[in-house]
């Protein structure tokens, strides 16, 4: 079983709410936010669905699960370029689903899978520890496996755009971004936020076991640039791992690929939802996104 290792960068201790907390944001709740990490104070960017088509569709992964997934992509006949949305330890919930319509409003088509469904939806849960147990289910292989048939189901619709597809995952989904840009030819890029790059100093053996392929491993097998974005001040992903990150970058020569540090921002800095926004490296940081993915599939 894959044990995980503090995905968030943050202690399941770090997320705990009140009854009370819980009962403040229980209208954003009902909105389909996740529980286990919304801030009282919140205030969510919304993005409609005027203009787009969104839905939830199912496709059979290696192990034969009928995967679900959500998509929006613009209107019409397309074809548009793909890209893949990774989420955090809590699922496809609202975040996730507005990070998809955000895409599709600059003409992609973005499919977020889920990948922790065959244990249990993380979303509405407010235990951690509980949490915690459904994503370490998800163990590589698993993963991998979903993605390669998220990628085989993409490339059948009439919508899609011949070539390369995009990813882009945040914190739990941005190591599964370098991950991914490792194994499949088929990502032309990646954008990875905040996602852990290397082991905790204090990790057990077998901590470091099923972590396994660690970014800083696999930089030599990267098939597609990264743009990786992390916070200066992430309590769960230290600065010399990010420099541990770079480093092997530079020694494979994978010069398409780069990392950028926002000094002042914390784990989770592009999550609207959370106490840990901030909205200036969010916005850069997204402007980033779309540049990489305007170069790497649009053209």
């Amino acid at each position: 079983m894959t044990v995980l290792i503090r995905p968030e960068g943050q202690t399941a201790d770090d997320l705990k709410l009140s009854r009370r907390t819980l009962g403040a944001l229980g209208g954003l709740l009902f909105s389909g936010y996740a529980v286990a990490a919304l801030a009282k104070e919140a205030k969510p960017i919304t993005t409609d669905a005027e203009g787009l088509s969104t839905e939830t569709v199912t496709y059979a992964a290696p192990d034969g699960f009928q995967l679900p997934a959500y998509v929006a992509r613009p209107a019409g006949d397309g074809p548009f370029p793909v890209v893949v949305v990774v989420s955090e330890i809590f699922g496809v919930h609202e975040y996730i689903r507005d990070i998809c319509r955000r895409l599709a409003k600059q003409g992609y088509a973005a499919i977020a899978p889920a990948f922790f469904v065959r244990v249990e939806d993380p979303a509405p849960l407010s235990d951690m520890q509980r949490i915690m147990q459904i994503v370490a289910a998800a163990n590589y292989e698993q993963v991998m496996g979903d993605l390669s048939a998220t990628l085989e189901w993409a490339s059948q619709q009439s919508w899609s755009k011949d070539g390369k597809v995009g990813i882009t995952g945040y914190c739990w989904g941005g190591k599964v971004v370098w991950q991914a840009a490792a194994r499949f030819a088929a990502i032309g890029a990646g954008v990875a936020w905040y996602g852990r790059l290397a082991p905790a100093a204090d990790a057990t053996p077998v901590q470091i076991s099923s972590g396994q392929p660690w970014p800083v491993d696999i930089a030599d097998d990267l098939k597609a640039p990264v743009l990786g974005l992390y916070g200066g001040k992430d309590q769960g992903i230290p600065l010399a791992s990010v420099e541990r990150m770079r480093e092997a970058l530079a020694r494979a020569g994978q010069t398409g690929s780069q990392i950028v540090v926002y000094p002042d921002a914390q784990h989770g800095f592009h999550a609207d939802y959370r106490a840990s926004y901030s909205e200036a490296d969010a916005k850069d940081g997204w402007s980033k996104l779309l540049a990489t993915f305007d170069k790497a599939l649009k053209n």
